[in-house]
């Protein structure tokens, strides 16, 4: 019969492994959602045998034996009836997708989005501007890029990414303009708030918008918008109510 001593220490080494196996079976589900090919079990034990080891597993061997355990597990607990997803191998990796049964409503769901927004560097180095900001009128986000910019806040008006804000209390009464829902929901913000640095955002619009920029000759155009100006150099056109900005957060 075990002491109450030796009782207690095994009850919190097995308390300890439950839980370093938990906190692996979900470092592996954060891995396999985010690839994007299937990852294979090599590629998911070199990733976590630095954390596995230090979580106390005696060699590589024991580190391969505990993923191939939590990746068992892990397809066991999607492939019931409660989950919409699945894991499976594919390729010799694995991956998340959905499940057969789930292919039609998925599929109506694709054809219900919008299509992907392309914008022009000018639009997106304005789009920073008045993120950073807001709100901003024309002329402050002219003498920030040093171009004019009616064409593009009427590009980015239209996409729906900025709105009106009311008007600077200033002589001639400008224009201001801030960010959006839509916005919010591009970069997956809960609010402004959660902007991150300009050179982290310069990455992130980089990453959001990749292959979405439109060509050099498209955005000349972009910034040398033809229609008619307001005082500002804007078109005077007020964005529908649904574009107005609210806090909101954001692959199957």
């Amino acid at each position: 019969m075990l002491a109450p001593i030796d009782e207690f220490l095994l009850a919190t080494n097995n308390q300890q492994l439950t839980t370093d196996f938990m906190s692996l079976k979900a470092q592996l589900e954060a891995i396999i959602y985010a690839a994007e090919t299937p990852i294979t079990t090599e590629q998911v034990v070199q990733l976590v045998k630095e954390s596995v080891i230090a979580g106390g597993a005696a060699d590589e061997a024991e580190v391969k034996s505990r993923v191939r355990a939590s990746l068992e597990e892990l397809v066991a607990d999607y492939s019931t009836p409660d989950h919409g997803i699945e894991v499976r191998q594919v390729a010799g990796g694995y991956r998340m997708s959905t499940k057969p049964e789930q292919h039609e409503m998925v599929r109506g769901f694709a054809k219900s989005l919008k299509p992907p927004i392309r914008l022009s560097l000018p639009a997106l180095e304005t789009l920073a501007v008045i993120a950073y900001k807001q709100p901003a009128t024309v002329p402050e986000i002219n003498e920030i890029r040093g171009v004019d910019s009616g064409g593009v806040i009427a590009t980015l008006l239209d996409r729906k990414l900025i709105t009106t804000a009311g008007r600077k209390q200033v002589i001639g009464r400008p224009i201001l303009y801030k960010t959006t829902k839509e916005f919010l929901m591009r970069f997956g913000l809960k609010d402004v708030n959660e902007l991150p640095s300009m050179e982290e955002f310069e990455k992130l619009v980089a990453e959001s918008f990749q292959g979405e920029l439109i060509p050099a000759e498209d955005a000349a155009r972009d910034d040398s918008n033809p229609q008619e100006r307001g005082p500002e150099g804007t078109a005077e056109t007020e964005p529908s109510a649904e574009a107005v900005s609210e806090p909101a957060a954001q692959k199957e």
